[in-house]
């Protein structure tokens, strides 16, 4: 079983644009649906707060406490699909941040549940 991390929105699960926090993302972890080619074992969930500068350090400071480092990082369908986009990054460009940083590759959406 893959342990993975997800990174969601965080505008989007604080204003209730239909991401309630996000249990769609879990299901399909836990489903091996989606975006997750298997059953994954959900390690971090770490909100993505404006305009992004923290979600790096957040992912690594999770990966310190929990003793656990991914095996894969995504981004929540509300991060990879938002729409309105982010005003403040690219999806593309925050994953490559992001795996620059953490050496984990990046997975850009994670169901397409409605």
């Amino acid at each position: 079983m893959k342990k993975v991390a997800i990174v969601g929105c965080g505008a989007y699960m604080d204003s209730g644009y239909g991401c309630p926090g996000e249990w769609r993302c879990l299901k399909a972890a836990a489903l091996g649906e989606g975006a997750f080619d298997e059953p994954s074992s959900v390690m971090a969930f770490v909100k993505c707060e404006c305009p992004g500068r923290t979600v790096a350090p957040n992912l690594g400071m999770a990966s310190r406490l929990s003793e656990i480092k991914p095996d894969l990082i995504y981004f929540s369908a509300c991060l990879a699909k938002s729409k309105p986009e982010c005003p403040y990054v690219t999806p593309e460009e925050l994953a490559r941040i992001v795996q620059e940083k953490t050496g984990v590759k990046v997975v850009l959406g994670t169901h397409d549940y409605k």
